[in-house]
């Protein structure tokens, strides 16, 4: 059966390009990004990877931990290492799970028959530190994945965790937020919303990005 979003994303043990990776484990008390490739030496897989190498203070400032999947074997993954730094120019600082017998490719749901028997689909997985799947995208193979809206999404999910707040349409890190319907006592409004809020509708009220309240300034 395929994953849901709030199911527990599977653990797993695998070997990857940095060694065996205990899926658990190895997440911690971090959120995690858990991506699949067809196969290793593909264009498109290649300007991604590369891409995830270069955000990585980005993640890290989100307490993200980036990790890939092909089919392939380690030995491959390794040698498809050194074309991605050479032709991206970066450095992979994150591993590559060798997925050769499909186990986690199955647990996840990422092979898709109507579109290939044996590789994976460019499927995504954002995972929260509970262990939590958070959100679930699947790209075609033709089109490459867009990582700025996997930051963006990850800085929703993290405020919206801890806020009562949710993203509006379009929404980008320190524009306005929605306050949720469920929040009706006006006292608690007030105290949560400090800068105020914008009331366009009754199920409608806008409020500025409520980390700058907790903040200091």
């Amino acid at each position: 059966m395929s994953l849901r979003l709030g199911d527990t994303a599977p653990d797993f043990e695998q070997d990857s390009s940095e060694g065996t990776i205990r899926f658990h484990e190895w997440l911690g008390d971090s959120w995690g990004v858990l991506f699949s490739h067809p196969a290793d030496f593909t264009p498109v897989c290649t300007t991604e990877l590369g891409l995830t190498a270069k955000l990585k203070d980005e993640f890290a400032k989100r307490n993200v931990k980036a990790i890939a999947l092909s089919v392939d074997p380690v030995e491959s993954h390794k040698e498809w290492i050194k074309d991605i730094n050479e032709t991206q120019g970066c450095t992979v600082n994150f591993p590559i799970i060798a997925d050769e017998d499909r186990k986690v490719s199955q647990l996840y749901d990422m092979i898709h028959p109507n579109e290939d028997n044996t590789a994976t689909v460019r499927s995504l997985f954002v995972i929260d530190p509970d262990k939590r799947v958070r959100l679930i995208i699947t790209y075609p193979a033709s089109t490459g994945r867009n990582f700025n809206e996997i930051l963006r999404v990850i800085d929703s999910l993290q405020m919206t965790d801890e806020h009562k707040v949710a993203t509006p349409g379009n929404w980008e890190s320190g524009e306005d937020v929605v306050i949720v319907p469920s929040l009706q006592d006006e006292d608690e409004i007030a105290q949560r919303f400090p800068k105020g809020h914008n009331k366009v509708k009754s199920y409608l009220r806008m409020t500025p990005d409520p980390r700058a309240n907790w903040s200091g300034d």
